[in-house]
Protein backbone atom coordinates (compact mmCIF):
# COMPACT_ATOMS: atom_id res chain seq x y z
CA UNK A 1 0.00 0.00 0.00
CA UNK A 2 2.97 2.33 -0.10
CA UNK A 3 5.49 0.85 -2.31
CA UNK A 4 6.90 3.84 -3.33
CA UNK A 5 7.78 5.11 0.18
CA UNK A 6 9.24 1.62 1.27
CA UNK A 7 11.52 2.15 -2.50
CA UNK A 8 12.68 5.65 -1.42
CA UNK A 9 13.95 4.07 2.22
CA UNK A 10 15.02 1.31 -0.02
CA UNK A 11 15.50 4.55 -0.71
CA UNK A 12 12.33 5.93 -3.01
CA UNK A 13 10.34 7.10 -1.92
CA UNK A 14 11.98 6.75 -4.56
CA UNK A 15 10.80 3.67 -6.73
CA UNK A 16 14.02 1.33 -6.89
CA UNK A 17 13.23 1.12 -10.21
CA UNK A 18 13.88 4.56 -11.03
CA UNK A 19 17.51 4.59 -10.75
CA UNK A 20 19.83 7.98 -10.97
CA UNK A 21 22.04 7.47 -9.00
CA UNK A 22 20.18 6.86 -6.14
CA UNK A 23 20.61 5.25 -2.52
CA UNK A 24 19.91 1.53 -3.63
CA UNK A 25 22.21 1.30 -6.92
CA UNK A 26 26.24 1.49 -7.53
CA UNK A 27 26.78 4.62 -9.25
CA UNK A 28 28.54 7.38 -8.53
CA UNK A 29 28.80 10.96 -9.93
CA UNK A 30 32.39 12.18 -10.04
CA UNK A 31 33.88 15.47 -8.09
CA UNK A 32 32.26 18.17 -8.18
CA UNK A 33 29.38 16.60 -11.00
CA UNK A 34 25.91 16.65 -10.44
CA UNK A 35 22.62 14.52 -11.71
CA UNK A 36 19.30 16.27 -11.31
CA UNK A 37 16.48 13.79 -12.14
CA UNK A 38 13.18 14.15 -11.97
CA UNK A 39 10.17 10.84 -12.26
CA UNK A 40 6.78 10.32 -12.43
CA UNK A 41 5.38 7.02 -11.05
CA UNK A 42 1.91 5.55 -11.41
CA UNK A 43 1.04 2.58 -9.56
CA UNK A 44 -1.97 1.01 -8.80
CA UNK A 45 -4.10 -2.11 -7.15
CA UNK A 46 -7.16 -3.36 -7.20
CA UNK A 47 -6.46 -6.69 -4.85
CA UNK A 48 -4.81 -6.78 -1.69
CA UNK A 49 -3.40 -9.15 1.26
CA UNK A 50 -5.69 -8.79 4.23
CA UNK A 51 -2.78 -10.54 6.47
CA UNK A 52 -2.27 -13.42 4.41
CA UNK A 53 -5.36 -13.38 2.61
CA UNK A 54 -5.60 -12.02 -0.55
CA UNK A 55 -9.03 -9.87 -1.27
CA UNK A 56 -10.63 -6.70 -3.14
CA UNK A 57 -12.69 -4.17 -1.18
CA UNK A 58 -15.77 -2.44 -3.28
CA UNK A 59 -15.10 0.21 -0.42
CA UNK A 60 -12.12 1.10 -2.26
CA UNK A 61 -12.29 -0.55 -5.76
CA UNK A 62 -9.32 0.15 -7.81
CA UNK A 63 -6.12 2.26 -5.60
CA UNK A 64 -4.26 5.03 -7.47
CA UNK A 65 -1.00 6.57 -7.07
CA UNK A 66 0.70 9.60 -8.45
CA UNK A 67 4.25 10.51 -7.17
CA UNK A 68 6.34 13.57 -8.99
CA UNK A 69 9.89 12.85 -7.63
CA UNK A 70 12.85 15.46 -7.89
CA UNK A 71 16.19 14.63 -6.68
CA UNK A 72 19.60 14.92 -7.06
CA UNK A 73 23.10 13.03 -6.53
CA UNK A 74 26.12 15.02 -6.29
CA UNK A 75 29.58 14.19 -6.32
CA UNK A 76 31.52 15.57 -2.67
CA UNK A 77 34.56 13.53 -3.64
CA UNK A 78 35.21 10.54 -6.35
CA UNK A 79 34.51 8.14 -3.23
CA UNK A 80 31.45 10.02 -1.53
CA UNK A 81 27.93 11.52 -2.97
CA UNK A 82 25.14 13.03 -1.97
CA UNK A 83 21.87 12.08 -2.98
CA UNK A 84 18.36 14.23 -1.88
CA UNK A 85 14.67 13.73 -2.85
CA UNK A 86 11.65 15.12 -2.40
CA UNK A 87 8.33 13.64 -3.96
CA UNK A 88 4.68 14.75 -3.90
CA UNK A 89 2.33 12.18 -4.66
CA UNK A 90 -1.48 11.61 -4.78
CA UNK A 91 -3.84 8.58 -3.51
CA UNK A 92 -7.66 8.42 -4.51
CA UNK A 93 -9.57 5.21 -5.25
CA UNK A 94 -12.42 4.42 -7.83
CA UNK A 95 -14.94 3.40 -5.05
CA UNK A 96 -16.28 3.95 -1.59
CA UNK A 97 -16.71 7.52 -0.21
CA UNK A 98 -13.10 8.17 0.85
CA UNK A 99 -11.49 11.31 -0.60
CA UNK A 100 -7.61 10.57 -1.47
CA UNK A 101 -4.65 13.27 -0.15
CA UNK A 102 -2.52 15.23 -2.12
CA UNK A 103 1.13 17.03 -0.97
CA UNK A 104 4.80 16.32 0.02
CA UNK A 105 5.92 12.87 1.35
CA UNK A 106 9.08 12.43 3.19
CA UNK A 107 12.54 14.49 2.27
CA UNK A 108 15.33 12.35 2.45
CA UNK A 109 18.62 12.46 1.98
CA UNK A 110 21.47 10.31 1.91
CA UNK A 111 25.42 10.07 1.73
CA UNK A 112 26.85 6.95 -0.42
CA UNK A 113 30.63 5.90 -0.33
CA UNK A 114 32.67 3.70 -2.74
CA UNK A 115 34.41 1.66 0.01
CA UNK A 116 36.19 -0.38 -2.53
CA UNK A 117 36.94 -1.01 -6.05
CA UNK A 118 39.14 -3.56 -7.76
CA UNK A 119 40.41 -5.46 -11.13
CA UNK A 120 38.96 -9.08 -10.26
CA UNK A 121 39.01 -11.77 -12.93
CA UNK A 122 37.45 -10.55 -16.15
CA UNK A 123 35.54 -7.77 -14.49
CA UNK A 124 35.81 -5.13 -11.81
CA UNK A 125 34.12 -5.73 -8.54
CA UNK A 126 32.80 -2.88 -6.23
CA UNK A 127 31.69 -2.35 -2.65
CA UNK A 128 29.60 0.59 -1.85
CA UNK A 129 27.46 1.48 1.43
CA UNK A 130 25.05 4.06 1.81
CA UNK A 131 23.21 6.08 5.16
CA UNK A 132 20.54 8.51 5.69
CA UNK A 133 16.98 8.89 6.36
CA UNK A 134 13.65 10.69 6.01
CA UNK A 135 12.04 12.74 7.54
CA UNK A 136 8.15 14.21 7.46
CA UNK A 137 7.91 16.42 4.90
CA UNK A 138 4.36 18.04 6.20
CA UNK A 139 2.00 17.59 8.81
CA UNK A 140 0.40 14.88 6.76
CA UNK A 141 -2.45 12.29 8.80
CA UNK A 142 -0.57 8.82 8.77
CA UNK A 143 -3.55 6.84 10.45
CA UNK A 144 -5.40 6.80 7.05
CA UNK A 145 -4.16 4.22 5.25
CA UNK A 146 -4.67 3.38 2.45
CA UNK A 147 -4.64 7.18 1.73
CA UNK A 148 -2.12 8.33 3.46
CA UNK A 149 1.64 10.19 1.97
CA UNK A 150 3.28 7.80 4.34
CA UNK A 151 3.94 6.53 7.70
CA UNK A 152 4.71 10.09 9.04
CA UNK A 153 7.88 8.81 11.44
CA UNK A 154 11.60 9.54 11.66
CA UNK A 155 13.48 6.66 9.38
CA UNK A 156 17.70 5.67 9.19
CA UNK A 157 19.04 3.07 7.17
CA UNK A 158 22.45 2.13 6.54
CA UNK A 159 22.86 -0.23 3.51
CA UNK A 160 25.83 -2.11 1.77
CA UNK A 161 25.79 -2.98 -2.08
CA UNK A 162 27.97 -5.05 -3.88
CA UNK A 163 28.60 -4.85 -7.70
CA UNK A 164 30.53 -7.49 -10.04
CA UNK A 165 30.91 -5.70 -13.83
CA UNK A 166 32.48 -7.79 -16.21
CA UNK A 167 34.77 -5.96 -18.97
CA UNK A 168 31.96 -6.08 -22.16
CA UNK A 169 29.12 -4.84 -19.64
CA UNK A 170 27.09 -7.21 -18.10
CA UNK A 171 26.88 -7.01 -14.35
CA UNK A 172 25.20 -8.40 -11.28
CA UNK A 173 24.34 -5.86 -8.11
CA UNK A 174 23.13 -7.09 -4.82
CA UNK A 175 21.89 -4.85 -1.44
CA UNK A 176 20.81 -5.49 1.57
CA UNK A 177 19.63 -2.58 4.56
CA UNK A 178 18.52 -2.04 7.97
CA UNK A 179 15.50 0.66 8.73
CA UNK A 180 15.36 1.99 12.06
CA UNK A 181 11.91 3.36 12.34
CA UNK A 182 10.52 6.19 14.99
CA UNK A 183 7.04 6.74 16.09
CA UNK A 184 4.55 8.38 14.57
CA UNK A 185 1.66 10.52 16.08
CA UNK A 186 -1.91 9.90 15.14
CA UNK A 187 -4.98 12.28 16.03
CA UNK A 188 -6.31 9.95 18.91
CA UNK A 189 -5.40 9.03 22.10
CA UNK A 190 -5.85 5.12 22.36
CA UNK A 191 -5.80 2.71 19.27
CA UNK A 192 -6.13 -1.26 19.50
CA UNK A 193 -2.66 -3.60 18.07
CA UNK A 194 -2.57 -6.93 19.85
CA UNK A 195 -3.37 -4.72 22.78
CA UNK A 196 -5.03 -1.50 23.95
CA UNK A 197 -2.54 1.50 24.35
CA UNK A 198 -3.71 4.65 25.50
CA UNK A 199 -1.32 7.35 23.75
CA UNK A 200 -0.88 9.46 20.44
CA UNK A 201 2.07 8.26 19.60
CA UNK A 202 2.55 5.06 17.67
CA UNK A 203 6.10 2.69 17.36
CA UNK A 204 6.77 1.85 13.91
CA UNK A 205 8.62 -1.92 13.20
CA UNK A 206 12.00 -1.78 11.82
CA UNK A 207 12.37 -3.11 8.37
CA UNK A 208 14.78 -5.45 6.56
CA UNK A 209 15.29 -4.75 2.79
CA UNK A 210 17.03 -6.93 -0.15
CA UNK A 211 17.43 -7.40 -3.26
CA UNK A 212 19.57 -7.70 -6.70
CA UNK A 213 19.60 -6.51 -10.18
CA UNK A 214 20.96 -8.27 -13.06
CA UNK A 215 21.80 -5.67 -16.35
CA UNK A 216 23.99 -4.53 -18.58
CA UNK A 217 25.21 -1.37 -20.76
CA UNK A 218 23.95 -1.46 -24.61
CA UNK A 219 24.73 0.78 -27.45
CA UNK A 220 27.89 1.55 -26.62
CA UNK A 221 27.09 2.43 -23.21
CA UNK A 222 23.98 4.73 -23.95
CA UNK A 223 21.53 2.24 -22.56
CA UNK A 224 21.50 0.64 -19.18
CA UNK A 225 18.34 -2.11 -19.16
CA UNK A 226 17.99 -3.96 -15.54
CA UNK A 227 16.15 -6.78 -14.60
CA UNK A 228 15.30 -6.07 -10.83
CA UNK A 229 14.30 -7.64 -8.01
CA UNK A 230 13.31 -6.56 -3.94
CA UNK A 231 11.95 -7.82 -0.67
CA UNK A 232 11.12 -5.45 2.20
CA UNK A 233 10.71 -7.85 5.63
CA UNK A 234 8.84 -5.71 8.26
CA UNK A 235 10.14 -6.82 11.70
CA UNK A 236 6.90 -6.73 14.17
CA UNK A 237 3.76 -5.24 13.51
CA UNK A 238 0.57 -6.90 13.10
CA UNK A 239 -1.94 -7.72 10.55
CA UNK A 240 -5.10 -6.23 9.31
CA UNK A 241 -8.21 -7.42 11.24
CA UNK A 242 -10.90 -9.05 9.50
CA UNK A 243 -13.13 -5.70 7.74
CA UNK A 244 -10.92 -3.36 9.50
CA UNK A 245 -8.73 -0.76 7.62
CA UNK A 246 -4.96 -0.49 7.78
CA UNK A 247 -3.01 0.97 10.59
CA UNK A 248 0.41 2.45 10.13
CA UNK A 249 1.91 -0.11 12.31
CA UNK A 250 1.01 -3.20 10.57
CA UNK A 251 3.71 -5.76 9.88
CA UNK A 252 3.57 -5.11 5.69
CA UNK A 253 6.06 -7.11 3.91
CA UNK A 254 6.52 -7.62 -0.08
CA UNK A 255 8.20 -9.27 -3.34
CA UNK A 256 8.39 -7.51 -6.04
CA UNK A 257 10.33 -7.77 -9.61
CA UNK A 258 10.80 -5.46 -12.50
CA UNK A 259 12.52 -3.87 -15.22
CA UNK A 260 14.59 -0.29 -15.61
CA UNK A 261 15.92 1.46 -18.31
CA UNK A 262 18.16 4.58 -18.76
CA UNK A 263 18.81 5.59 -21.60
CA UNK A 264 21.82 8.69 -22.08
CA UNK A 265 21.19 10.71 -24.98
CA UNK A 266 24.35 11.66 -27.33
CA UNK A 267 24.26 15.70 -26.00
CA UNK A 268 24.02 17.71 -22.94
CA UNK A 269 23.92 15.06 -20.51
CA UNK A 270 20.70 14.67 -20.74
CA UNK A 271 19.35 11.03 -20.07
CA UNK A 272 15.50 9.40 -20.48
CA UNK A 273 14.61 6.67 -17.79
CA UNK A 274 11.50 4.16 -18.10
CA UNK A 275 10.66 1.25 -15.77
CA UNK A 276 7.33 -0.91 -14.96
CA UNK A 277 7.26 -3.56 -11.47
CA UNK A 278 4.61 -5.69 -10.05
CA UNK A 279 4.35 -7.13 -6.43
CA UNK A 280 4.55 -10.71 -6.66
CA UNK A 281 3.96 -11.64 -3.02
CA UNK A 282 2.56 -9.73 0.02
CA UNK A 283 1.50 -9.23 3.66
CA UNK A 284 -0.89 -6.02 4.29
CA UNK A 285 0.03 -4.44 1.62
CA UNK A 286 -1.76 -4.03 -2.49
CA UNK A 287 -1.00 -5.99 -5.19
CA UNK A 288 0.39 -2.97 -6.97
CA UNK A 289 1.62 -2.82 -10.66
CA UNK A 290 3.69 0.35 -11.13
CA UNK A 291 4.77 2.11 -14.43
CA UNK A 292 7.31 5.22 -14.52
CA UNK A 293 9.41 7.86 -16.56
CA UNK A 294 11.79 10.41 -16.12
CA UNK A 295 14.64 12.49 -17.31
CA UNK A 296 17.72 13.15 -15.91
CA UNK A 297 20.34 15.69 -16.37
CA UNK A 298 24.24 15.45 -15.62
CA UNK A 299 26.60 18.34 -15.40
CA UNK A 300 29.70 19.80 -13.98
CA UNK A 301 29.16 22.32 -10.56
CA UNK A 302 33.13 22.96 -9.94
CA UNK A 303 36.19 21.25 -11.07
Amino acid sequence: MRSLYIALLMGACLPQMLQAQTPTDALMMPKGKICVAVSYTYDAWDEYWEGTLKRTNGNIGTFSREIVMPMFALGLTDRINLIAGLPWMRTQASGGQMAGVTGLQDAGLWLKVRALEAQAGPGKAGLYITAGGTLPATNYLADYMPFSLGLGCPDGSLRGIFKYELDNGLYLRAQAGYQLRGTTPIERYYFYTTQGIYSDQVDMPDAITWGGALGGWLLGRHLQAELVYDVLDTRGGFDIRRQDMPFPSNEMDFSRAGVFLHYYLPFQGLGVTASASQVLTGRNVGQSRQYAGGLTWQFGIWE
